[in-house]
């Protein structure tokens, strides 16, 4: 890992630890380098969230752009999956999202897509932080040279809303949905994208006033969306997060539908029409065994990646999968898009749900969920205070002691965190009881070594 990318690009504090003046270098390195690699003037595609900080990013981004020599073409406020999307219809060199994605407002990225809409190549990364952290000069363009920004790319979100349209092939008359936008990028184009289908939908948290994202809404918080599907009756509540590359769902009942709950449903379906290639589904170690039983019960493959959704996608590319993601909502469905997709999986959903014709919440008991505990154990902050207890026999030997305890009706998972001072110990077993005993007696275990 970088030390200005991490594995979902570039992420601080706004006016902390992202600053308009790393922007504008970020902006500068980017161009520069694409250049380099491309022997002419770059064109580069924007599109932000609803942050009050995006505005400010975006015009320091454009500036750096124009001042090495690159084009810019600004989308607006558009979901991250959109970005990647329109990066590939324009032909440009690259795709940048400015976004935090489920972080609080005061959060802010970068995030950068290659001209084929997937994460750059490292090499590609690492080239650009050594412009921008060793203060490397970029050659400033004067006269002609100058780039320029495109006016009138807003309206580009219309194909984007097109392109998801055109991937619902079944009818969805009569069913009734509730939208969460997270106040965030959704905003801009679920309310046109859902009004173009033949159901009915409302929808809240569809107000962005630039410190409200993700407040109490979206993906992360589910608690509002449940209680307004209960109350008025709906089939299905959707949930996107700040840049709308994720999606959870709630059913009738008000209950939760995670992210394998929807590979699972959608897994059945692409099978069904002969579309599921390899026969498999790619996720991650995260992921709950009841996904694992589903799979093992319907003939299906589980291929598993470290946490991420990259790893999913690399894995999915690799191996020529089309259907992968996470627990946490980021579906990809390689067929149609290069990135997770929020309002896509919500689209693929409704029509599984559609054809179904039962309600979502007998539709998804299909995939059991066994009870999950996790804990987060901090360690000290000292180098290789992580390593040393990941190599512990002494902890694997415990480990192993209690998945004999678990037998197979549970699953044990512990790793550390990549980017702070922690052990997670993730614990799954039949009962909730027995997930909290034995998560916390490892947890103990890990706070004495």
């Amino acid at each position: 890992m970088g030390k200005l990318f991490g594995t979902d690009g570039i992420r601080g504090i706004v006016g902390k630890t992202l600053t308009a003046e790393m922007a504008y270098r970020v902006g500068q390195a980017v161009a520069t380098v694409l250049a380099e690699e491309k022997g002419r003037r770059p064109v580069i595609t924007i599109g932000k969230d609803t942050r009050i900080s995006s505005d400010m990013l975006e015009s320091a981004l454009m500036a750096g752009i124009c001042s090495v020599g690159g084009d810019v073409k600004p989308f607006g406020t558009m979901p991250t999956p959109a970005v990647a999307y329109l990066t590939i219809q324009e032909k440009a060199d690259a795709g940048i999202v400015i976004s935090a994605s489920h972080n609080p407002y005061e959060h802010n990225g970068i995030k950068i897509f290659n001209a084929n809409g997937y994460k750059l190549p490292d090499e590609m990364e690492e080239r650009i932080e050594e412009l921008i952290l060793n203060e490397q000069p970029m050659s400033v363009k004067t006269h002609g040279e100058i780039g320029m920004r495109y006016h009138g790319m807003r309206q580009m979100k219309k194909d984007y809303i097109h392109h998801l349209y055109s991937t619902v092939d079944c009818d969805l008359t009569g069913l009734r949905v509730l939208v969460d936008c997270a106040n965030g990028a959704a905003s801009a184009t679920a309310p046109q994208l859902f009004g173009m289908l033949p159901l009915m939908a409302d929808f809240i948290h569809v107000t962005p006033d630039g410190v409200n994202i993700n407040n109490e809404c979206g993906s992360t918080h589910l608690e509002s969306l449940a209680q307004g599907v209960v109350i008025g009756g709906y089939d299905l509540g959707i949930a996107f997060d700040g840049d709308a590359d994720r999606c959870l769902l709630v059913d009738e009942k008000g209950s939760t539908i995670d992210g394998d709950k929807i590979l699972a449903i959608c897994a059945t379906a692409l099978k069904r029409a002969g579309k599921l290639s390899g026969n498999a589904i790619v996720a991650t170690v995260m992921s709950n065994l009841g996904l694992h039983e589903f799979c093992r019960n319907n003939g299906l493959d589980l291929i598993c990646t470290a946490v991420g959704d990259r790893h999913v996608l690399e894995k999915m590319l690799e191996y020529g999968y089309c259907l992968g993601g996470e627990q946490s909502g980021h579906t990809i469905f390689r067929e149609y898009a290069t990135t997770g997709d929020g309002e896509l999986t919500a689209l693929q959903f409704l029509q599984a749900l559609a054809q179904a014709d039962m309600p979502a919440s007998q539709l998804v008991s299909c995939c059991a969920q066994y009870p999950q505990v996790l804990i987060n154990v901090e360690v000290p902050h000292t180098a290789g205070a992580k390593e040393r207890i990941m190599e512990s026999p002494e902890l694997w030997e415990r480990v192993k002691e209690k998945e004999t305890e678990l037998s197979d009706a549970g699953r044990i998972l512990i790793r550390p965190s990549g980017t702070e001072a922690l052990i997670r110990v993730m614990v799954e077993a039949k009962t909730t009881e027995h997930a909290e005993e034995v998560a916390s007696d490892l947890a103990d275990y890990i706070k004495n070594m």
